[in-house]
């Protein structure tokens, strides 16, 4: 039986470290989680490239890649700083002008975690992608409501991002997978150390 292949967006943080942990066969067999066994691929996004703005997307993407190494699972970067500046800092900046309040973070996650990066990692062959994010997918009979996919609140409500995905379509919805979503933060942290993850005692 081939397994469901999943591309797990690697930022370089604790968080989407345990998610691609937990999807990995590694990881899974370990723990005895549920998502175990998954054929998982760690994808880095490149979002920004600005010389006179800080940034610390090497010292993220070694973290990521030392992640990968340490799951034993195939790494790559991808490049979205264009794709990012035009849909993330551009409407940021016209909505600044405008005199409303912008949240880059729905745009980025509608635009691009969700948007080009989903729509490469299907066309790469992934059968779903993944991310860090806190928050839970529900599962429902489409024959007793309208929508098969609903959002609903992490477990831990401190961390809570539900309502950074409210934009997601049940399309998009159908090929993604929230692995910490049932977790804590603490928790987080917890299995990071016990995967032996570099990341566990990474800052927010």
């Amino acid at each position: 039986m081939n397994k469901k292949r999943v591309f797990v967006g690697l930022s370089g943080g604790v968080d989407s470290s345990v998610a691609a942990a937990l999807l990995s066969a590694r990881g899974g067999s370990a723990f005895g989680g549920k998502e175990r066994g998954f054929d998982v691929c760690g994808i880095h996004i490149k979002m920004w490239s600005d010389p006179d703005i800080p940034c610390n997307f090497k010292e993220d993407r070694y973290d990521a890649m030392a992640v990968a190494a340490r799951l034993d699972i195939p790494f790559q970067t991808w490049d979205f700083t264009k794709e990012y500046r035009r849909a993330v800092v551009e409407y940021m900046i016209r909505e600044y002008a405008s005199g409303r309040t912008p949240n880059p973070d729905v745009m980025c996650n509608r635009h691009i975690k969700f948007g080009l990066f989903l729509k490469k990692a299907l066309e790469a062959g992934a059968d779903y992608v993944a991310t860090g994010h806190y928050i839970q997918l529900e599962t429902r009979d489409q024959r007793l409501v309208s929508s098969r996919y609903s959002l609903i609140s992490a477990k831990d409500l401190n961390k809570d991002q539900s309502y950074f995905l409210w934009t997601l379509t049940q399309e998009q919805l159908a090929h993604c997978l929230f692995p910490i979503g049932e977790y804590t933060k603490p928790e987080v942290r917890e299995l990071a150390r016990k995967f032996g993850l570099s990341t566990a005692e990474k800052p927010d």
